[in-house]
């Protein structure tokens, strides 16, 4: 396993370096640019791993990506979780807020080797287009997903087209629709009925308590225990959080 650091700060890059040194990591090449970095991609076999600080000497380390094709897999460091959203729409296995805590470091590294390397052996020792096959039969049968929802207002009945919708949440036993308009409505259903009826592709399940819409997502904020909290528009009841078995397909479903 090829790994590398990009740290502009040199003592950060050798403490994390020692970090993965205990962790049976090695790290072949350390890098503290922006430019030196784009110069070294562009001249040396690209890593199986990065570990890559945001704010570097010359700028944000975003901008290697606009000038290079990355094909390693990221583990982004940083002191700042402003930049979460948009690191986790890149090739990033995680994002650890520094100091850096050795058992969250190793909780990447575990789901570095559990997701990326099998999916890379896997992609070297077949020569089915998978994706092809899929796109193929996802043509054949296209589902009907639910578009709207009836709810009852007294004598009065509401429809609510899915794009009204900021979230579906549970509470006191019974399931409710939160729309952008800050309103909550009581429907006859449960969040397991509706992870079947809705598009996967707009709407994914963050827990044992929300739905909620791709369209919806105002922020990412890391949270505690390896955890992620998405901040909605209107939605103020109580945090939403993706549970931490969720985190990784939760990366994945928002690229």
């Amino acid at each position: 396993m090829k790994t590398i650091i990009i740290e502009d700060e040199k003592p950060a890059a050798r403490l994390l370096q020692r970090k993965l040194e205990k962790l049976n990591v090695r790290v072949e090449v350390m890098l503290h640019s922006v430019q030196e970095a784009i110069e070294w991609f562009s001249k040396n076999e690209h890593p199986d791993l990065i570990f890559l600080d945001i704010q570097l000497s010359d700028g944000l380390s975003f901008e290697l990506f606009e000038k290079v094709e990355i094909k390693s897999a990221v583990i982004f460091t940083t002191a700042y979780d402003e930049y979460a959203l948009r690191a986790f729409k890149l090739n990033s296995i995680d994002y650890l807020l520094k100091p850096i805590d050795e058992e969250e470091l190793s909780v990447s590294i575990s789901k570095f080797k559990t997701h990326f390397l099998k999916s890379k052996e896997e992609i070297f020792t077949s020569q089915i287009d998978f994706e092809k096959i899929k796109k193929m039969f996802q043509n054949s049968f296209e589902q009907d997903f639910k578009k709207r929802f009836t709810v009852k207002i007294g004598q009065h009945l509401k429809v609510i087209s899915t794009d009204e919708i900021e979230c579906f949440f549970s509470k006191n036993k019974g399931t409710y629709i939160h729309t952008f308009d800050n309103r909550n409505y009581l429907i006859e259903s449960t969040l397991e009925v509706l992870e079947q009826e809705l598009d996967a592709k707009e709407f994914y399940r963050i827990s044992r308590k929300f739905i909620i819409p791709m369209k919806a997502i105002k922020e990412i904020v890391v949270f505690s225990n390896s955890r992620l909290r998405v901040i909605l528009p209107t939605f103020k009841d109580e945090e939403v959080i993706v549970s931490r078995e969720k985190v990784a397909d939760f990366k994945n479903w928002i690229v």
